[in-house]
């Protein structure tokens, strides 16, 4: 086994929260603070079958119906029920990492260390995480921000490949006059998500995002989630692929214990001008999991 290095004893020993710590009630209170207008931002696509993902990893989205309205009402008459009461219900396959979702701290790994000194090889099972599973994630509510890079090569979008440095970042802040604060999530527009739906292949096969130094530029500023418009975060493929694959998810996820949103859809703030806002999030309570499907919005 190898040594586990990161210790975050800054909020414990036994902490499995990470950077969720910092959503405080004076936090929240701050991004409840920001709506003005009730305009809300719904910030997810639509999970439906033919949702991109990245095979064989990422099994497909499966949901099989159940039409047995006519079942039920028979049932219900059979109890003495005059109101013919029909009902519906389907089963649902999924990874929990298709479409609109956050990741769980527990979903990435550095050789057999995870987040907080935890090891992979006791925690991880065949029926999910003994530890880090997505049930720990917060309820997030907190300040928004948004950056748009999709034209900072003169284009629509950025490219597959591109990599956004910690100084695209910087000198974005810095034209907005936002200055990030403690507990803030981060959401970066890239463009890409224009082809999630319509060229699901080229969506998967790479995409721009953030490199290495990006990541801990925000991690350094205690942001508590970073998003993006498109399936990864970071950059793919990456800077120095392939002698180094997914450095982003290991140094948020297990380093830092940031989480990671994955396949927002962030055209309309960029339309209609929206820097900073309240941003909610409820991940989905799947004990185990290693992500968890959601629908992040944006209020103003």
């Amino acid at each position: 086994m190898t040594d586990c290095v990161h210790d975050h004893s800054q909020w414990g020993a036994n902490d499995q929260l990470g950077a969720g710590n910092l959503l405080t009630a004076e936090k929240r209170l701050e991004a409840l603070g920001l709506v003005s207008q009730g305009t809300l931002y719904d910030l997810s696509h639509v999970i439906e079958a033919g949702a991109p993902r990245i095979a064989p990893a990422q099994t497909p989205f499966l949901l099989l119906g159940a039409p047995n309205w006519q079942g039920s009402i028979r049932r219900r008459r059979a109890m003495g029920a005059t109101n013919d009461a029909g009902a519906n219900l389907e089963r649902i396959e999924m990874t929990t990492h298709v479409g609109t979702h956050i990741d769980a701290l527990g979903h990435f790994t550095v050789g057999e260390e995870m987040y907080n000194g935890n090891n992979a090889a006791e925690i991880a099972t065949d029926f999910g995480l003994d530890r880090l599973g997505i049930e720990q994630a917060p309820a997030i509510v907190t300040r928004g921000l948004a950056v748009d890079l999709a034209g900072l090569d003169g284009g629509d979008y950025l490219e597959a490949g591109r990599a956004i440095d910690a100084s695209d970042l910087a000198a974005a802040f810095d034209r907005s006059g936002k200055a990030i604060r403690p507990g803030d999530v981060i959401v970066i527009r890239t463009g890409w998500g224009r082809f999630f739906m319509t060229d699901n292949d080229r969506y998967v096969a790479g995409e721009p995002g953030i490199n290495l130094a990006a990541a801990r530029w925000l991690t350094e500023r205690q942001v508590v989630a970073i998003g993006t418009d498109s399936m990864a975060v970071e950059v793919l493929p990456g800077e120095n692929h392939p002698s180094e694959m997914m450095p982003v998810h290991q140094h948020c996820l297990v380093e830092a214990g940031v989480y990671l949103i994955e396949n927002m859809v962030l055209d309309t703030l960029a339309e209609n001008n929206v820097e900073e806002f309240c941003f909610i999030l409820l991940p989905v309570k799947f004990k185990g999991a290693t992500g968890s499907p959601a629908r992040p919005i944006a209020m103003t």
